[in-house]
């Protein structure tokens, strides 16, 4: 993917994330919900001053300096990304970091919404960058299992 390509999949994401963000915060109240699927898929405005599934509550300052720290060493390290997969997965890191610090930066926590349960198990809600940062980790993973490129000096 070039890097003109990437940016603006980056800018899309990022804006889809954001913009999903403000209609939570537009619509449902703080700790409502609206229910999509009953006993499956809610709406849910929450607030997350921590990490995935709510860990080192109140630490938002350290995942700001973490997300910058991350966001240089990954712009830093793109050519390192190389293949579709690989590629992909750098993208969506860096549109889920983006999105994520930008709240954290606005509002001082991480608004999440998604709120998903299935057979009595409650899973954390989320949000669109999460869900980006997610994929990029499957992306990652599903790479590690392709053979290594073929080397052109054979």
């Amino acid at each position: 993917m070039s890097l003109i390509a990437a940016g603006i999949s980056i800018l899309l994401l990022v804006i889809l994330d954001q913009e999903s963000k403000l209609l939570i915060q537009s619509s449902i109240p703080f700790l409502s919900s609206i229910t999509v699927i009953p006993g499956f898929f809610n709406l849910t405005h929450l607030h997350n001053t921590g990490a995935a599934f709510g860990m080192l509550k109140d630490s938002n300052l350290f995942f700001v300096i973490l997300a910058l720290v991350a966001l240089v060493a990954l712009i830093v390290s793109r050519r390192h990304f190389a293949g579709k997969l690989m590629g992909t997965g750098w993208v969506l890191l860096i549109a889920g970091i983006i999105g994520n610090i930008t709240d954290r930066l606005r509002l001082g926590h991480v608004v999440d919404f998604l709120d998903f349960q299935l057979a009595g198990y409650h899973w954390p809600s989320f949000n669109v960058a999460d869900s980006c940062i997610c994929i990029a980790a499957g992306l990652f993973l599903l790479s590690s299992f392709q053979p290594p490129p073929k080397s052109s000096q054979s």
